[in-house]
């Protein structure tokens, strides 16, 4: 798998999210360099979306933004700042994860929604390689209301509010729940997660929720 530039794309179509729910699960499951030690923090049950509450408001006048790509993400409170690279379909189908021999690197699907946009952007990337911890080896760490940062490449940060922090099993993913639009700007930060084992890799998923709530 090679790395493509940092170029800026304006995807031609829009892939339908009840099929790219699938693709993008298949796509993660191909995540299997994780070390049997040192697993990845996990989500805790007070980090977790709660079924009656409501995602974070955004204040008075935010608009979503126009498109574009982006090119970095901050994720502070587990010291994440990392380029991101624009990833789209491999030949099986499914979404290509960046390489794994670059840790600090996350890729953002580039067919889907720009962070910012109304509509739920995808940030994709992975817990560890061959060598240790990767850049999103934290996410299950994080809480409700900590912040994501994304810079995209027309100048603009979009800054998301966490509202919630889930693992899935691989082999029940909620796509739908994940990935739906909502009427406001939102993302989605996906890693590996779960039980791990070397003959089968993790067994889930860490989903990050957040939606915007400002930019600059």
């Amino acid at each position: 798998m090679s790395p493509k530039d940092f170029s800026v794309l304006v995807p031609r179509r829009r892939q339908p999210w009840g099929v790219l729910a699938l693709v993008m699960l298949s796509g993660l499951a191909m995540m299997r360099n994780g070390v049997e030690t040192d697993l990845p923090p996990q989500p805790t049950a007070a980090a977790r979306p709660q079924p009656n509450a409501s995602p974070p408001t955004a204040p008075d006048g935010l608009e979503p933004l126009a498109y574009a790509p982006a090119s970095r993400v901050t994720i502070p409170a587990i010291r994440v700042a990392a380029p991101i690279m624009d990833v789209g379909l491999d030949q099986s189908g499914w979404i290509a994860a960046p390489p794994p021999e670059d840790p600090n690197l996350a890729g953002w699907y580039q067919n889907g929604i720009a962070p910012g946009q109304r509509g739920t952007a995808v940030l994709v990337g992975h817990v560890d390689n061959s060598a240790g911890p990767a850049v999103f080896y934290g996410l299950g760490s994080l809480e409700r209301g900590q912040h994501v940062e994304v810079e995209r490449y027309d100048g603009q940060v979009a800054v998301f509010e966490i509202y919630g922090v889930e693992v899935y099993a691989k082999n029940n993913f909620p796509g739908v729940e994940v990935y739906s639009d909502t009427g406001a700007p939102e993302l989605r930060v996906i890693t590996c997660g779960g039980g791990y084992s070397r003959a089968q890799g993790y067994d889930g998923n860490v989903v990050v929720y957040a939606r915007m709530v400002g930019s600059r």
